[in-house]
């Protein structure tokens, strides 16, 4: 078993993300915390996957890292600075992008990802609606994933894997320096599957740290740097993405 090696490596000041100890409420369907002392820590620029059984916690520590759910021990440091979920700058660096896309059917693609530019701006500048520059930045990234044919299309009209690109344009809008994605290629094709992680591969290389919940082991092995393998809320194995059944296994013993 392999833990915490980077958190003893590396200084804090170097890190994008570093969890200590976490800690959340109680849950009685699990009879434990969800997190249960969860020690991590990645790097910036690292493209990590989280993997893990059913309850393991990996989604849940996705969701700590944004403020969604509780902690009520341990701390979490972004970029070197203590989470404070009132910080408006720290919430600017992190995006997360859930299992679905979250995108609302009714509008279109362009529309659904203008939405991306809302958290930016203050409740006075909406009213005035959209910026001439943020319609421009919409048009150029869905371009930019191969969806020029679909930018005037209501995503409810759209393929699994059109909406998933949608909703990757719609996160980039807010420039983030850390993208959580939360198992992205559920219920997707293989085709569709691969140009989702090709997109992610290529936000890797332009700089982006990616920690990203994956359940198929060869994608996982494939895309990311490292995997952190999650078992009853704690880091069972931290390290390279090789033979991740088996360390999947030891997770369940």
């Amino acid at each position: 078993m392999k833990t915490n090696r980077v958190m003893q490596i590396q200084p804090l000041t170097s890190l994008a993300i570093a969890c200590s100890n976490l800690h959340s409420p109680f849950l009685a369907t699990l009879k434990r915390p969800a997190l249960n002392g969860v020690n991590c820590a990645i790097r910036a620029g690292e493209f990590v996957t989280l993997v893990g059984l059913n309850g393991a916690g990996k989604s849940t520590l996705l969701r700590s890292l944004v403020g969604l759910v509780p902690i009520q021990k341990g701390t979490i440091h972004i970029n070197g600075v203590a989470v404070s979920f009132k910080s408006l700058r720290q919430r600017q660096e992190v995006s997360i992008l859930f299992q679905g896309g979250g995108l609302v059917p009714q509008l279109t693609a362009l529309e659904n990802v203008l939405c991306g530019s809302l958290g930016q701006r203050s409740t006075w500048q909406t009213l005035t609606g959209f910026r001439r520059s943020d319609r421009l930045h919409a048009l150029q990234l869905l371009q930019e994933l191969g969806l020029d044919a679909q930018i005037y299309q209501k995503t409810s009209h759209l393929s699994g894997g059109q909406r998933q690109r949608v909703a990757i344009a719609r996160i980039l809008m807010q420039s983030p320096k850390i993208l959580l994605v939360d198992e992205p290629i559920t219920g997707l094709d293989v085709l569709a599957a691969t140009q989702v992680m090709d997109i992610f591969s290529q936000l890797h290389r332009q700089g982006i740290t990616i920690v990203s919940v994956l359940h198929d082991l060869t994608i996982a092995a494939n895309y990311a740097q490292r995997a952190i393998v999650l078992n009853a809320g704690r880091v069972v194995y931290d390290g390279v993405c090789e033979n991740l059944p088996a360390h999947l296994s030891l997770g369940r013993s």
